[in-house]
């Protein structure tokens, strides 16, 4: 009798530490699949939030964030290791020759080189003692003056190569006829990965360009791209900028010129699009001569990154603003511009100080 119930206690015993274990095991599973997905979010629900955060539209397409870094995930943990972007952190190439010096230079060297002299690299053909005694970055390319496309790739040649030498995160190539605005560059592009492969600007075609690549045995094929008019101005980031030295460093920027026989702006889009598989990003915010100017409000000028001005028709294209200054006396708009955006720059009218209160000095 004793012996019968010691056996059915044993298995009572048993039979319950099965249960209690089982148990065990399904809470501890089920509190480890939760602790992995609170902690670690699937790589689709990553890349939607990059992809949704920003896009930018122009050139008749949209082209989000996530899209122009390669199709990768960026993860927010990485974002949050980024130092925040500085103007500081901007290389600004200025392409530019002595005859313009005393003009267009001398404007922009006025207005809003003033406020990014120390990282703006103005690239010319000639020495200028007066204006390297005053502490602008001066770099003379010892390429030829004229506008043909050896001449034009030979400078941007020397600019790529005078950006790979510095510690700069972005390089942004600009024309002696556009105006920056450092606030608005800055705002532009802290909104992209800063560790992708960016490439943004305006193309001045409202289709890609159809270029004739040389091949060996001198053949030829067709080759279709996007680029950004050098005219408007364009910005590459520094890991994007590296891929490119195969083709864009030292004597290689001409020799991949004339592969195609187009001009510099021409080449850097081949280089990124066709050799790199990169899309270039199309950005309304920046502006040449060849558009027309007075379709941009002045209400929106904080947010623009450049404008340009020029003669079309035997007429001056350039932005329609209201200031102290008259249309004689500031044919290219630049000053009203500048005055508007900094109103407490030593040379404005007190008058344009009162009139745009609106305006978003200081945020930088």
């Amino acid at each position: 009798m004793h012996k019968r119930w010691t056996r059915r206690s044993l298995v009572v015993l048993i039979f319950t530490f099965f249960i209690v274990v089982f148990v065990d095991f399904q809470l501890r599973s089920s509190s480890f699949t939760k602790s992995n997905v609170a902690h670690h979010p699937s790589a689709g629900a990553r890349h939607g939030s990059i992809g949704s955060s920003s896009s930018i539209k122009g050139g008749g397409r949209e082209s989000k964030l996530n899209e122009n870094n390669g199709g990768e995930s960026v993860d927010k943990r990485v974002h949050a290791t980024q130092p925040k972007l500085r103007l500081d952190d901007i290389y600004v190439a200025v392409k530019t020759t002595a005859r313009f010096h005393k003009t267009r230079l001398a404007l922009l060297l006025d207005t809003w080189i003033s406020r990014t002299k120390a990282h703006t690299f103005i690239f010319t053909d000639k020495e200028d003692e007066e204006l390297s005694s005053k502490g602008y970055n001066m770099v003379v390319t010892g390429c030829q003056s004229d506008h043909s496309q050896q001449a034009l790739s030979c400078k941007m040649s020397v600019e790529y190569d005078g950006f790979m030498a510095s510690n700069k995160r972005w390089f942004c190539h600009v024309d002696d006829d556009n105006y920056v605005n450092p606030e608005g560059l800055l705002s532009l592009l802290s909104t992209f990965p800063q560790e992708g492969d960016i490439y943004v600007g305006k193309p001045s075609l409202d289709k890609p360009i159809t270029a004739h690549e040389l091949l060996d045995g001198n053949k030829t094929v067709n080759v279709r791209f996007w680029f950004a008019t050098g005219g408007a101005g364009f910005c590459l980031s520094r890991r994007l900028a590296e891929k490119m030295s195969p083709w864009a460093s030292g004597p290689h920027f001409e020799r991949t010129s004339a592969r195609i026989r187009l001009p510099d702006d021409c080449t850097v889009g081949f280089i990124v699009e066709k050799m790199l598989g990169v899309a270039m990003v199309h950005c309304p915010l920046f502006h040449s001569h060849l558009e027309n100017l007075l379709l941009i409000s002045q209400r929106s000028l904080p947010q623009q990154v450049t404008l340009s001005y020029g003669m079309f028709e035997n007429k001056m294209n350039s932005i329609e603003v209201k200031g102290s200054f008259s249309k004689e006396e500031d044919p290219s708009r630049f000053k009203t511009v500048h005055c508007i955006l900094y109103p407490s720059t030593s040379w404005c009218p007190p008058a344009q100080r009162d009139l745009f209160s609106w305006n978003t000095e200081g945020t930088g």
